[in-house]
Formats: C-alpha cells, structure tokens, sequence
C-alpha cells in the first residue's frame, strides 16, 4: 500500500488541479466529471514524468500532477472547441 500511495496523491491532485482551473477558465472547462477524469490521467503523467524530472519531494510531485491535470484539461478543452466549429 506504501508503493501506491504517492500515485493515489498524484491522482487526486491532478483532479483537483484540473477542477480548479475549469471554474476559472470556463471556456475550456469540460464540466466537473470531465475535468475530473482529465486530471486523474494528466495527474497521473504529470505526476510521475515531471516530479521524476525535476527531482522533488512529494510537494514538488503535488504541484507537478496538478499542474498536469490542468494542462491535460485545457488542452482536450480546446481540442472540443475546435472540433465544435
């Protein structure tokens, strides 16, 4: 359960990460379960790719899987808004 912890850390921030931006950036929001199921997967990569990168301690990998829930979000937001015109 030791091992699986700071993936389920990762998860749940780049759920959070992904929440937070779509309420402030409504045009790219892609609703609570979208932003949600988004920031798991960016949270997820971001999480292990980045906070592996940058060499941090849980708090940088924290940041580093909000950070990639978010951008995993936006950029599926605006992928749907191209594809909506």
């Amino acid at each position: 359960m030791e091992a699986l912890m700071p993936l389920i850390i990762q998860l749940i921030s780049g759920a959070v990460g992904s929440n937070i931006i779509g309420a402030h950036l409504k045009k790219f929001s892609l609703g609570v379960v979208g932003n949600s199921i988004a920031g798991l997967v960016g949270g997820g990569l971001g999480g292990q790719f980045l906070g592996n990168m940058l060499g941090a301690g849980m708090g940088g990998e924290i940041a580093a899987a909000g950070a990639g829930g978010g951008v995993l979000m936006i950029i599926i937001g605006l992928i749907k808004n191209a594809m909506a015109k």
